[in-house]
């Protein structure tokens, strides 16, 4: 682990498995309490200084940045290893931290004049908040550990952040890379299971508890954090809606569908969840997006030729199971896939579902793997009612040959983020976060930085 700069080992340690072998990969270092508590006690005397010189911060993250891009190529192997995908998209997820430290170093963040008269001239500013908890998961570990320190650290906070236990190894690594960059303090890296979460939610030293993960345990960190008025940012789960609209070309949006849905083996919060297509063009869609599948490379992730990698962990992959086998029984057609591969590793085929509606559980929660429900409807009112009929909001898209006519729907879905014609795009300045049970708070862009601020009025009278 990384605490006050240096290189913690512990008395403990845990298994990480590989998921494309179900195997040990490596040993993982289990913090103690003692050990959390110093993790917290040096970030909070790292912010006394840390805090007080932007421009210091602004060269630090700028060098952090150069270090993650350089190491992308050494590293991949390290996340492949333990998260399962291939190794082009652990290279690029990298290289992707590395930008949003570099976008942030660059953000400026302008004071606000709200009065400038003869009775007073009044400003407002944004402070830091102090030490930040921070508790990514397992799907993107690096990128998503970007998303908090980037910002985080701009706005002049320090950090102990943990990863989650199936895939500690890289965010460990970024910790031991970045000890020469940062001063010593200012962020550190713990690994442990759920209860090192708990105890860091419950701290008495961080002001702001930065979370990315299920609903579930994003409610249970929310009500860790509320007796001492901690703030939180909350990125929890999606189950993002595609409504594709009468005039599409069934080839063409089956292809994008296809990638968007599939992305990351479909372990993305806010990929394409459910897709719904009109009758009249529900069998070419379906037929489309099922060739995809069916030609879809599964396999471990070292492999020069892998499209698809494992599903991630055993909960995961048993729960993508059970949901799959429970829309077959209920009456929905795997056109393509429908089963786990016959592998040592975490793997299933990629299916595609038809036949299905709404009142299903893959349709109504969250398989966060590669199945995806196609639901035909005949009345377009009635789709956009039943794609918000849901306690997620985190995102959803809406297809068209006319732009316009598409973004007028996508107006009405009750989400964070409604795409046309596109599906996951995200970008450091471009705000992300969830309507609902889909989270509180957004990250990326200024208004990411925000939400590791408190406002300060700076009124100084004229008279």
């Amino acid at each position: 682990m990384t605490i006050d700069g240096q290189a913690a080992p512990t008395a403990a340690t845990f298994d990480v498995l590989n998921p494309a072998t179900s195997e040990v990969y490596a040993q993982a270092p289990e913090c103690s309490k003692e050990q959390l508590d110093a993790a917290m006690e040096s970030a909070a005397k790292a912010y006394r200084d840390w805090k007080s010189d932007e421009s210091f911060r602004r060269d630090a993250l700028r060098q952090a940045a150069g270090v993650l891009m350089n190491a992308s190529a050494e590293l991949a192997p390290i996340l492949t290893s333990e998260q399962g995908k291939p190794i082009p998209e652990a290279t690029i997820e990298f290289f992707a931290a590395g930008m949003w430290l570099q976008y942030y170093a660059d953000l400026e963040v302008p004071r606000e004049v709200i009065q400038d008269d003869d009775a007073a001239f009044v400003e407002v500013v944004r402070k830091p908040l102090g030490v930040v908890a921070a508790i990514t998961p397992w799907n993107f570990p690096v990128v998503l550990a970007s998303w908090k320190i980037a910002p985080a650290l701009m706005a002049g906070n320090t950090m102990v952040l943990k990863p989650s236990p199936f895939t500690p190894l890289s965010t460990l690594k970024v910790g031991e890379l970045l000890r020469d960059v940062l001063p010593p303090g200012v962020f550190n890296v713990v690994s442990g299971g759920d209860e090192l979460g708990a105890w860091m939610s419950s701290h008495p030293v961080p002001r702001k508890i930065s979370f990315t993960g299920s609903v579930a345990t994003g409610k249970k960190v929310a009500a860790s954090a509320a007796p001492d008025l901690k703030r939180v940012t909350l990125e929890l789960g999606g189950n993002d809606p595609a409504i594709l609209l009468d005039d599409i070309d069934p080839a063409d949006v089956a292809d994008k569908v296809y990638r968007q849905a599939f992305a990351n083996n479909g372990q993305v919060c806010s990929a394409i969840k459910r897709v719904y297509v009109p009758e009249a063009k529900y069998d070419e869609v379906v037929d489309a997006l099922a060739s995809h599948a069916k030609a879809a490379k599964v396999g471990n992730g070292m492999d020069a030729d892998t499209q698809l990698g494992p599903i991630n962990n055993r909960p995961q992959f048993e729960r993508v199971s059970e949901l799959v086998a429970d829309a077959i029984k209920g009456g929905a057609r795997a056109v393509t896939g429908g089963k786990a591969m016959d592998s040592p590793g975490y793997f299933f085929e990629p299916t595609i579902l038809a036949d299905i509606t709404d009142g299903t559980r893959i349709v109504d929660e969250e398989q966060f793997g590669p199945a995806l429900p196609v639901i035909p409807y005949r009345d377009l009112d009635d789709a956009v009612e039943r794609a918000n009929a849901t306690h997620f909001g985190l995102s959803g898209s809406v297809w068209s040959g006319d732009p316009e006519r598409a973004a007028e729907v996508a107006e009405r879905l009750e989400c964070g983020t409604a795409w046309v014609n596109t599906h996951l795009a995200l970008a450091p300045h471009q705000p992300f976060g969830g309507a609902k049970w889909s989270g509180i708070g957004v990250e990326n862009g200024p208004w990411g930085l925000y939400g590791f601020t408190e406002l300060q009025v700076l009124h100084r009278s004229k008279q």
